[in-house]
């Protein structure tokens, strides 16, 4: 992690723990991979066979509503 970018601002991350219905293997490797990719997203550990979702991020730089639209987008229900 970085100081440049403001992802190592001890404090400032936030972790979310919740279930998402209607994961694959396939869709959780894309899903994870696409969380990644925003910006302020640190950490994403997905398990596909029961739906537990682990999200660490940075909400200075990636908001709650862009996580919630990707899994939208992708047809799989967030249970936040």
């Amino acid at each position: 992690m970085c100081k440049e970018c403001g992802c190592a601002s001890v404090g400032k991350n936030t972790r979310l723990q919740f279930t998402v219905n209607g994961y694959t293997n396939e869709n959780a490797k894309e899903m994870e991979k696409n969380l990644l990719g925003l910006a302020g997203v640190l950490f994403v550990h997905i398990h596909a066979h029961d739906g537990a979702t682990t999200v660490d991020y940075n909400p200075e730089k990636t908001k709650l509503t862009d996580i919630i639209n990707l899994f939208n987008k992708s047809g799989l229900e967030a249970a936040l």
